[in-house]
């Protein structure tokens, strides 16, 4: 855990922008597998996490704003639980680490809710992910279980948001960690991956690397020769020289603060000329977006840095033709490129994703249905303290190039003839994790191998 100050100065910054009410924060509980005592790996909620920062299961949190109260319920352990896991610390001593003094049962949260209820103060709590949230708040509150979210607090979404968005210094070293850690699990795979191996083979020795240092994956390993599947979480096929290995992964922290990076190598010792041809100008994209993140900027207008790149790049090889600005415009340019450049990172991968984007990443505003550009996380300006990856691409997808060819869909942009030829080459891309500062931007963490010429000297590290 963070110092107790940490989570008291947090709860008390939130109380800053309520008057009156609860705020109440569910904690996860385990998930069985297939029985009961056959669990799931437990993570907890990380809204619960920053506030309350108790890393284990059946906990609920309340910020009292009339009574000025923090608490934190739960049920204490019984002698059947300690023969099965050992001597545990209560509840309440759990608690003063966080600087709580309040604590009570189940039963006590249900009398705590039942009498906010009868005075008429205001309950709020943030949009749910999880069945178990929300069965709990039908049982506490009376809410619909399929209308959950309808009455999550709109108030209580921006003020968490908010704040979460905004880094401290001891997040971004915990995050820096994270992302070191990243890197070596994608050095890992770039030094390991030999032709013959399966995928799975290569996840392994990915994961391997974040267990070993106390955490574990940020979220699923992609590893894949199919690139161009962007979240391709099947790990059975036997890699080959010539193919393109892609690989998206990211490591969690003990205290849960995520890296997210994705690397592109070929599976040879080197690129093909046709290989380098395509994962150059995904770079010259990649690296062109990151010196657009700046104080200020529109995270939407770093996005629109990268697709004008690509489509510039694709010009010069022949895919593409006409006036980049105007085929961007239009969203010519996502057949290539048909999802969004990056997304805020911290302790969730996509952090707050579950708030919805609309507030999170788009700061109220209403989000383009525009295809591409609706798949677009993050696009209101930035600010020092917000973490964010940058990971644009190349992708060939047989099934998008044959239906937008059907369809006729912006001929006067799109050489098909051209495209068609590549419709078995894959996908490619990069992605780093940023910080912005007062002063601009910083890649976070180890630097990992992105030009060509380095990605090939790791490679030559795997036959060494």
């Amino acid at each position: 855990m963070f110092p107790k100050s940490t989570y008291i100065n947090r709860r008390n910054q939130l109380r800053k922008q309520f008057k009156t009410g609860l705020l109440l924060f569910p904690g996860n509980e385990e998930s069985a597998m297939n029985y009961a005592d056959n669990t799931y790996h437990f993570r907890q909620d990380s809204s619960f996490l920053y506030y309350f920062g108790l890393d284990f299961p059946g906990l609920t949190g309340i910020i009292d704003i009339d009574n000025d109260k923090d608490w934190i319920f739960g049920d204490d352990l019984t002698i059947d639980h300690i023969v099965w896991m050992g001597s545990q610390p209560t509840i309440a001593e759990r608690s003063q680490k966080t600087g709580i003094e309040h604590t009570g049962s189940q039963k006590d949260l249900l009398n705590l809710l039942a009498e906010a209820k009868k005075q008429k103060q205001p309950i709020h709590f943030l949009p749910t992910y999880r069945p178990e949230h929300q069965i709990n708040l039908h049982n506490w509150l009376g809410i619909p279980v399929n209308q959950t979210n309808d009455f999550a607090s709109k108030e209580m979404i921006v003020a968490v948001s908010d704040q979460r968005n905004i880094k401290t210094e001891e997040e971004i070293a915990e995050i820096e960690k994270a992302v070191d850690i990243t890197t070596e699990m994608h050095q890992a795979a770039m030094r390991f991956a030999r032709p013959g191996m399966k995928e799975a083979q290569v996840a392994a020795k990915v994961h391997e690397v974040a267990l070993a240092h106390g955490g574990n994956i940020s979220f699923p390993i992609i590893a894949t020769i199919n690139g161009q599947t962007l979240h391709n979480h099947y790990h059975g096929n036997t890699i080959k020289e010539g193919d393109l290995f892609l690989l998206d992964a990211g490591a969690e922290t003990p205290l849960h603060y995520a890296g997210d990076m994705s690397s592109t190598f070929p599976v040879s010792q080197k690129f093909t000329d046709k290989q380098k041809e395509i994962y150059q100008i995904t770079l010259d994209a990649h690296n062109a977006a990151i010196e657009a993140c700046k104080p200020g900027t529109a995270y939407k207008e770093v996005h629109f840095t990268a697709a004008r790149n690509i489509f510039d790049g694709l010009k010069a090889l022949g895919f593409v033709k006409g006036n980049t600005a105007e085929a961007v415009q239009a969203g010519a340019h996502a057949l290539f490129f048909p999802c969004g450049t990056g997304h805020l990172m911290g302790l969730d991968v996509h952090d707050m994703e579950n708030f919805g984007e609309e507030i999170v990443g788009y700061g109220g505003e209403p989000k383009s249905t525009l295809f591409g550009l609706k798949s677009l996380r993050l696009a209101r300006p930035l600010q020092p303290g917000f973490v964010f990856t940058i990971e644009p691409g190349i992708y060939f997808i047989p099934e998008l190039i044959e239906l937008w060819k059907s369809e006729k869909r912006f001929t006067g942009f799109i050489n098909y003839d051209k495209v068609e030829t590549y419709k078995d080459f894959g996908g490619i891309r990069n992605e780093e994790d940023i910080l912005i500062t007062t002063e601009g931007n910083r890649i976070l963490g180890k630097p990992l191998a992105k030009s060509i010429e380095d990605v090939e000297a790791e490679r030559a590290k795997a036959w060494e």
